[in-house]
Formats: C-alpha cells, sequence, structure tokens
C-alpha cells in the first residue's frame, strides 16, 4: 500500500531493444485508508487488476518495449531500402510532422490506443496541416507592440489542409516502421491494419484539349526552339518530366524513330541525381516522323552551338541542358515553373504533369488498346492505366461498339420471310 493505494506491479520481461526489465504498474485506490473493511474491498479490486496484466503481459498484447516512436523511426529509415526521392519525402514527413506530434509516445502506447491516436491525427492534418485549434490567429505580427491588426496588414492564419495522399504516405511510413518493431520483437504485433486512412480519391486529370495544346506549343516555340521541343516530346510520348529531362544524344534513334526511356533526374536530399525510371524499367517510345525531323533539327543546333566551342557532339550529352557545353540536364523544377508560367500568360489552367494526361486520353480516345497505351506510359500494366482513364477507355469503348455494330449484317424487317 502506498499513499492510500494498492499499487500492482506485474513483470513483462526484458525490453529486446535496450535489455532494460519492463515493469508493468498500476494502481487501486482505498475509499476510506485505515478502514478494513474499504481496504479489503480495494484489495480485491487490486487482485483482479493484476489478474488482468498478467493476462496481458503474458498474451502479449502490449509492446515489450520502452522505446518511443522517434527511436523506432532512427532506427528503422536507415536500414529501410528505398529509392533517394521516396527517402526525401520519408525523412520530411517524418521531421515536419510525425516527430513533433508522435515522437515521444512510447511504442506501449501506440499499440494500445493506434485507432484512435492516429485517425484523431490523420483528421486534424486533414483539416489543417499546421494542426492549428481551429481558432482565428495572426500567424505574422507586421509591428511590434500595440497596434491595429488589420491597419498594418499582420498575416493572419488560413488553413490549409493536407492533401489525403501525403497523410497516407505519413500512415505507410509508420506501417513500415511497425512491421520492423515486430520482426525485431520490440513489439508483439502491429496496430496499423486496424488504423484508417484517408480514402484514395478516384483520380480526374484535366488534360489540356487539342485546341489548348496547340496554343501551348506555338506559345513555347515562339520563346525557343529547345523549349517547343521539350513541351512537344512531352506531350507525344507523354513521359515523366525527370524522363524526358534525362535523354541523352545515344537514347534517341533517329534512323527507327525510337527513343529509349531508362533514367529519371530527381532531386534528392544530397542534390540532383540521374536514377532508373519510377517503375525501375527501361521502356522503348516510338515517335512520328516530324518529331524525328524535329529532333534531327535539334541535333544540328546542338553541333552549331558546341562547335563555336571547339567541341564536338557526342552520344552522351544532354538533349536539354541550360549549359553551353550541354554537360548537365536542364533543372526539372524550373521547366515546371516555366511551363507554369507559360500556362498562366495564356490563362490556361494546366500543368507539366498533365501534358502526360494529354497523351494518354489522345490515344484512348483515337481508340488504341490500354496495352499499348500503358507501355508508352511506363505503367506495369493496364491496371494504374486504367483507374487515372477510366472515363477515356469508356470513350474508346464506346467507338468500339460502334464499329462492331457497323460490321454486323442488316438484321431482317418484322415479319419479312426468312
Amino acid at each position: 500500500m502506498r499513499r492510500g493505494r494498492f499499487q500492482v506491479r506485474v513483470s513483462a520481461g526484458k525490453d529486446p531493444s535496450t535489455g532494460e526489465r519492463i515493469v508493468l504498474v498500476d494502481s487501486v485506490p482505498i475509499e476510506k485508508p485505515g478502514n478494513e473493511r474499504s481496504e479489503r474491498a480495494a484489495m480485491k479490486e487490486a487482485e483482479k487488476l493484476r489478474t488482468l496484466m498478467l493476462a496481458e503481459a503474458d498474451s502479449l498484447r502490449v509492446a515489450r518495449t520502452k522505446s518511443t516512436v522517434g527511436a523506432l523511426l532512427d532506427r528503422w529509415l536507415p536500414q529501410h531500402e528505398v529509392d533517394p526521392t521516396t527517402r526525401m519525402n520519408y525523412e520530411s514527413q517524418i521531421r515536419n510532422y510525425i516527430k513533433p506530434n508522435l515522437g515521444d509516445v512510447p511504442l506501449v502506447l501506440l499499440v494500445r490506443d493506434a485507432s484512435e491516436r492516429l485517425e484523431t491525427f490523420y483528421a486534424r492534418l486533414r483539416r489543417c496541416r499546421d494542426l492549428c485549434s481551429g481558432k482565428p490567429f495572426v500567424e505574422v505580427h507586421s509591428d511590434e507592440g500595440p497596434h491595429d491588426c488589420d491597419k498594418a496588414g499582420c498575416r493572419r492564419h488560413v488553413c490549409k489542409p493536407y492533401a489525403a495522399s501525403s497523410v497516407r504516405q505519413i500512415h505507410a511510413i509508420l506501417s513500415g516502421s511497425l512491421s520492423a518493431a515486430v520482426r525485431w520483437g520490440w513489439i508483439a504485433y502491429n496496430p496499423m491494419p486496424g488504423v484508417k486512412p484517408p480514402g484514395k480519391k478516384r483520380p480526374q486529370p484535366r488534360p489540356p484539349s487539342p485546341q489548348q495544346m496547340a496554343r501551348i506549343a506555338e506559345a513555347a516555340w515562339a520563346e525557343s526552339s529547345e523549349w517547343g521541343l521539350y513541351v512537344w516530346l512531352s506531350a507525344i510520348t507523354g513521359a515523366r518530366r525527370g524522363e524526358v529531362t534525362a535523354l541523352q544524344w545515344d537514347d534517341v534513334d533517329l534512323t527507327t524513330g525510337v527513343l529509349r526511356l531508362d533514367a529519371n533526374y530527381v532531386r534528392t536530399a544530397d542534390g540532383m541525381i540521374l536514377k532508373d525510371t519510377k517503375t525501375h524499367q527501361m521502356r522503348r517510345v516510338s515517335i512520328d516522323a516530324p518529331t524525328v525531323e524535329l529532333l534531327r533539327k535539334h541535333n544540328e543546333d546542338c553541333q552549331d552551338q558546341l562547335a563555336v566551342l571547339g567541341l564536338p557532339l557526342r552520344d552522351d550529352h544532354w538533349i536539354f541542358s541550360a549549359r553551353p557545353d550541354l554537360s548537365k540536364p536542364r533543372d526539372p523544377g524550373a521547366i515546371t515553373r516555366r511551363y507554369s508560367r507559360l500556362a498562366a500568360r495564356l490563362a490556361i489552367d494546366t500543368q507539366l504533369k498533365q501534358l502526360r494526361h494529354y497523351s494518354a486520353t489522345e490515344l484512348l480516345t483515337a481508340g488504341v488498346d490500354l496495352r499499348t497505351v500503358a507501355g508508352r506510359l511506363g505503367h506495369g500494366d493496364g491496371t494504374t492505366t486504367l483507374r487515372h482513364y477510366a472515363a477515356w477507355v469508356g470513350a474508346a469503348d464506346q467507338e468500339a461498339a460502334r464499329r462492331i455494330g457497323d460490321s454486323m449484317p442488316s438484321l431482317p424487317v418484322r415479319g419479312e420471310a426468312t
């Protein structure tokens, strides 16, 4: 008995991460300390509590470690195999959202109340990425001391929901790290299957129309032939921005009209790097004769540009480069910003990634089969393509129905002899 309470202590073995002994501790209050009847009643409750705690420890329904969520992530991420871009995103999520809000939470508590704790956390992020209280406040005061915020132009907080896809990435990080904790013997089971992440919104791509695409291409060519070719090639091939940026002259066969897409130029925590494609597979994409001629003309321009420096054009030179010697690819981020400025000037609501959507939708509505379109886009199979472009698959399917109907023999008129 201690301070009017019966304390219950149960050993739950050793912490596999630290080697320390884990002791589950709880207590039962005595209604009237010193009163025999009250103490006897409290002792019975303490015995019941001890039985429950023993069962809890024996069945390993609680975490068997004193480690925190933050300590687990510090141990898990360095050994987790993932590509550099994804690692950079994981590090950002852990640094900005997971550790500040969950880093100090013991695993024993997270395992016990994962659903309630995490679903509440996800809901708050979906309401406001800054996890504000919901009450209005001023983020930045432009003047010090007493003043009128409206006259001073102080910046008031505006809630910005965190994207569902980003919250799902947080869910994936926690799920992966807790799975590792189970393998390492830190916890008995992974509670994440019982936690509901935000639902996935059905993709609704909004590519530019053919008329808008014509205006975009024309405006890009007016700026420079290289910029016009980049926009043109992105729309023709449906390749990702980093894949087009990573093209070298060795990747282009001007005789057969085939592009080899086997690299992706991306930003990581260590700077820009050249890596394999998002699906880790090389693919070849055919291009039409006019596009081949545009590439051939750009090849001649590159030769002229290097001739001024007294250099020959080599196969490993980059097709799109901001350097006079073509020794480094263009920054994909700068390309995205340039395209946004171009679209804004034309008053067209579109983004660079929607050139990929444009390519896919035009092919599907033209009746090109799903498998071919998926191969050009670099999708592993048609499932991803179908999920993103179901509306245009439907349009192509209607055209297929019309064609098969037109090919059928005429039906006899009812009442005529057969």
